[in-house]
This record gives C-alpha cells, sequence and structure tokens, in this order.
C-alpha cells in the first residue's frame, strides 16, 4: 500500500481479512491460558482419580475423601484386584470382547463400504439408501431385544457383539474414503487380472490406512466402553465385563468379589478401590489414542469431505 496515493502497488500483498491476520501478542497469550485450563480441567480430575487410587486407608482417611497429594503411595488396590477375583476375570472379558467385537465389525464395515464406493455394483445405491434409513429409523428397545431373546443370543458373549456390530457412520466414512481413491489404480489392476478382493486388500486397504485405524480406534473404545447391552442381556454376573463391574462398585458401592472382606477388616479402602478400577477402565483408552491421533485429520475429514 502507498503511503502517498493510497493505492496497492502490484508486487504488495493483497489485504487479508480480519480473521485471517497474525494474532497479537494478546491473542496467543489469551489463547495459550484458554487452552491450559482446558488441559488443567481434564487432567486435574484424572491426576485425583490416580493418587488416590494408590494412596493407602491412612491417606485417605486423613484427607477425608479424594487425595491431591501423593503420599504413602501403594499398590495394594490393584494387587488386590488383579489377584484373580471378578475384576480380573471381568477385564480378561471386556478385553476378548474388545478384540472379537473389533475385528469383526471392521471385516463388515471395510466389505460395505468397498461394495457400496463401487458405484456401478448392483444395488448400491439402494443398499445405501437403506442404510442411511437406519441412522433416522429405529426399531427401538423392546423389538431389538425380543429379537436377540428369540435368537437364543440372551447370555452369551455374541449379544454384546452382534447386536452393535455395524455403525453406519463408520461405513459412510471408509466409502467417502475409497471413493477418492484414483480410479486408474483400480482399472489397471482389473486389466492385469486381479479380482476385487485383490484389489481390496493389495491396493485400496493400504492406501487407506489412516482412515482405517481412526474406525478401528472408535470400534475398539465403543466395545471397551460398552456396559448397556452386558445389563440387558446377561444375568450371570460371572459374565460381566470391566465396565458393568465398575458401575456395581461406584454407583451401587457392591464390592468385587473376593475384596469385600478385605474392605471390611480394613485392609483396604473402598474409595482405592473404585478408583483404581476406574484407571483399569480408561487405561487402554489413554494408551492408544495417541498412537492415533495423527491419523484423525488425514482419516476423518478426507473420508468425511470425499463421501
Amino acid at each position: 500500500m502507498s503511503a502517498v496515493t493510497g493505492k496497492t502497488r502490484w508486487w504488495s500483498a493483497p489485504p487479508r481479512p480480519a480473521w485471517e491476520e497474525a494474532p497479537g501478542r494478546a491473542g496467543v497469550a489469551g489463547k495459550g491460558l484458554v487452552l491450559t485450563l482446558a488441559c488443567l480441567g481434564v487432567l486435574f480430575p484424572l491426576w485425583i482419580v490416580v493418587v488416590t487410587s494408590l494412596s493407602s486407608r491412612r491417606t485417605i482417611d486423613e484427607a477425608g475423601g479424594l487425595v491431591m497429594i501423593p503420599r504413602d503411595l501403594t499398590l495394594v488396590a490393584y494387587r488386590e484386584l488383579l489377584s484373580g477375583g471378578q475384576v480380573t476375570r471381568a477385564a480378561v472379558i471386556s478385553v476378548l470382547i474388545t478384540l472379537v467385537g473389533t475385528a469383526f465389525s471392521m471385516t463388515v464395515s471395510v466389505l460395505c463400504a468397498y461394495g457400496l464406493s463401487r458405484t456401478g455394483s448392483l444395488g448400491h445405491r439402494w443398499l445405501l439408501m437403506l442404510l442411511l434409513a437406519t441412522m433416522f429409523f429405529s426399531a427401538g428397545l423392546i423389538p431389538t431385544y425380543l429379537l436377540v431373546q428369540s435368537v437364543g443370543l440372551t447370555d452369551t458373549y455374541l449379544a454384546l457383539i452382534l447386536p452393535s456390530a455395524l455403525s453406519v457412520f463408520n461405513i459412510l466414512v471408509l466409502r467417502g474414503f475409497f471413493m477418492g481413491i484414483s480410479q486408474e489404480l483400480t482399472d489397471s489392476a482389473r486389466i492385469d487380472g486381479a479380482g476385487d478382493v485383490r484389489i481390496l486388500w493389495q491396493i485400496v486397504m493400504p492406501l487407506s490406512r489412516a482412515v482405517l485405524a481412526v474406525i478401528t480406534l472408535f470400534y475398539a473404545v465403543g466395545y471397551w466402553s460398552a456396559w448397556f447391552n452386558a445389563s440387558l442381556y446377561l444375568n450371570d454376573q460371572e459374565m460381566m465385563p470391566l465396565q458393568n463391574v465398575m458401575i456395581q462398585l461406584v454407583q451401587k458401592q457392591e464390592a468385587p468379589v473376593g475384596l469385600g472382606q478385605a474392605i471390611k477388616t480394613g485392609e483396604l479402602s473402598g474409595l482405592a478401590v473404585q478408583m483404581a478400577v476406574m484407571v483399569m477402565a480408561l487405561l487402554p483408552v489413554a494408551v492408544l489414542s495417541p498412537f492415533v491421533q495423527k491419523h484423525f485429520k488425514k482419516g476423518m475429514l478426507t473420508g468425511a469431505v470425499k463421501g
């Protein structure tokens, strides 16, 4: 911008809108303060939960409940929980349900999304409309329960997987990402004699690692955190996953089998046991999320935009 004529010279950059201007020092400091407070708001409760789970009964009694300052740390709560009782069995059940359910859901979702991404496939438009309809219309809880009961899935672990095995949203994200892959690659492979299975396995899936990692995390977190299906379809307490045991411990104040006597005799604090179960339930998600975080932008936004 010329100071004399007030006109923009041809070599100067065009003016940017106000929302694209570089933030000043006050803006940077304000953003840093907001982000710091947000992080503290998330991390501080987690800190209290972890410290309380590692505290002795005397420390918890002196603090009058939740412990903020670590003192006399001990692993007795975790050692008792993992000594082979109800919590250990529930954790193993949750891990197996998560692994099997995630593998099944990803297999069906990838196959469905790949078929719907091929615009020339038979009936793909009608199938897509049918899937979209399930996002807005549902039979309801009672018909679903009657269906699960009629096929004999009650009191079985399949009742924790099959009723929630598919997510139409995840299928649409995968479909959008698959459609963004260059058609020339698949056409050249088909000319060389490759079938759909080989194209999917050797071309489409290697190019879709980002979105596959994100959708896998979504399914895994869903299975790990699920508790409603177990409370609805399972009657045997020994088959309950970890989340249901945590609900019984925290909300209903029911001690896990094998720990009731230890709590009554004063060897363990009931609050420490509750916090330890919470940490065990949160630990897998907290450990896996950072490894998939880098794929979120590429996997989710690209798939959603190109869908």
